[in-house]
């Protein structure tokens, strides 16, 4: 993968997330100012659809998505709000930096990202699976 600049793939996300995330990103603004205005700069870009119109290939909270960052080894996490976060469980928060990178995209897509110690990265989604409708948050 290249490190050159290039248009940000396009993202979705269901009414009821967006509007769950919108508000994330209102509270996470005190604590953390540049990483909430990348929240809304990807909740701003993204298609925002009906509830249970996502495809099954979308990254969405609660999915299980294995990704390659950095064309590494891959890794599987799950994407889940801040409070149900566990790294030690690979359940990661979508108010992280990959987190928020995640968010929306569907199987096959990268997108270049940076983390909190300012390094760009770049993942690509490998795989996406969704839990069973008991399990959704």
């Amino acid at each position: 993968m290249t490190a050159k600049s290039r248009r940000k793939p396009a993202i979705t996300i269901s009414r009821t997330e967006h509007e769950r995330l919108l508000a994330l990103a209102t509270a996470l603004a005190e604590r953390n100012a540049e990483l909430s205005e990348i929240m809304f700069t990807e909740l701003d870009r993204a298609r925002v659809v009906a509830d249970g119109s996502v495809g099954n290939a979308v990254v969405r909270i609660g999915s299980q998505v294995t990704y390659q960052p950095d064309a590494d080894t891959p890794r599987t996490v799950t994407l889940v709000y801040p409070g149900d976060a566990d790294i030690d469980q690979g359940k990661i928060s979508v108010v992280t930096p990959v987190g928020i990178a995640l968010i929306g995209l569907s199987t096959g897509q990268s997108i270049s990202w940076t983390a909190r110690d300012g390094r760009k990265h770049e993942l690509i989604v490998i795989e996406v699976r969704q839990p069973t409708e008991a399990a959704l948050p």
